[in-house]
């Protein structure tokens, strides 16, 4: 686990396959095979290959599986990622994650617990 002030890659909107807009309210599972930038609510499942971002403003209640995570806005469920995990200085998460890499940014908020194992080869 790191702690870092360091910023995320930049990552812009055309960087993804799939966007849902901040007036957005889905309930459901979500699964998607390349990347999904996530502006809106979303409660029950996301699971994923590829690259999933929580934005600013974001408000997530689910369990999250995916290739990797970066969490810029609210996320309450437990996240899986088998690449990497990142909350940033505006990202919140309550509850677990597991992955082989998880940054935290300072000033993030976190409260679960953290496992680690080594990365699939």
């Amino acid at each position: 686990m790191h702690m870092t002030d360091v910023h995320n890659d930049e990552l812009a909107d055309e960087d993804f396959d799939t966007v849902l807009s901040p007036d957005i309210d889905f309930s459901g599972v979500i699964n998607f095979e390349k990347s999904f930038l996530a502006r809106g609510r979303i409660s029950g499942e996301i699971v994923a290959h590829g690259i999933l971002l929580i934005d600013e403003g974001a408000v997530v209640q689910a369990d999250i599986s995916a290739d990797r995570v970066i969490i810029r806005g609210s996320v309450t469920g437990n996240v899986t990622a088998s690449v990497r995990v990142e909350i940033t200085l505006t990202g919140r998460l309550l509850g677990n994650v597991r992955a082989p890499e998880i940054n935290f940014e300072i000033g993030c908020v976190f409260n679960g617990n953290c496992e680690m194992p080594p990365k699939l080869t």
